[in-house]
């Protein structure tokens, strides 16, 4: 499928492009993107320079992960990266995160809210996933003002960047 571009009142979501890498890059040095999220570590820029110029395009090309940069209309400052992936037939897992000091405007919620309702209407969707480590308590207010259910804790799902494994939060978001 070919990367599709998306609006809303404050936020264009579009593919990424390679004039991009060096907003992805500075904003993967921060400490919790590199915590919650399985980015490498350090964070180079030749790792943002793969994800943007080859990874997520592939992604598009290969309907697997369907990754879309938000960056607010007007100043087109970089707020983050969501994804829809797909996990197996109709179930799809929402990542993402946002850039430090786009935090606390609700860009978040807009953003992915404009992600799923294309799934929705685009793909053959019938649930959204949603997973997080347990602690990142703005992941989480994110999915369940998107009308997530919280739906368990799985212990120790996963091991995460500081070689350690934790918790982690999973909820689902089904189609009505």
């Amino acid at each position: 499928m070919d990367p599709v571009t998306r609006e809303t009142d404050r936020l264009v979501l579009r593919a990424f492009t390679p004039g991009d890498v060096d907003a992805v890059y500075h904003a993967c040095q921060d400490e919790d993107i590199q915590y919650y999220t399985p980015v490498p570590v350090p964070y180079r820029r030749e790792h943002a320079e793969k994800s943007v110029c080859e990874e997520w395009p592939a992604g598009w090309a290969t309907d697997k992960d369907y990754n879309l940069g938000a960056f607010r209309k007007g100043s087109g400052a970089f707020v983050g990266t969501y994804c829809l992936t797909r996990m197996s037939r109709g179930v799809f897992e929402l990542g993402y995160w946002a850039v430090k000091e786009q935090r606390g405007h609700g860009y978040s919620v807009e953003a992915a809210r404009a992600l799923c309702d294309w799934g929705w209407a685009t793909l053959d969707v019938h649930r959204i996933e949603w997973w997080a480590m347990v602690g990142n308590t703005g992941s989480r207010a994110v999915a369940e003002k998107l009308g997530f259910t919280v739906e368990g804790t799985l212990r120790n799902r996963a091991i995460a960047n500081d070689g350690k494994p934790h918790d982690w939060w999973v909820g689902g978001l089904l189609r009505l």
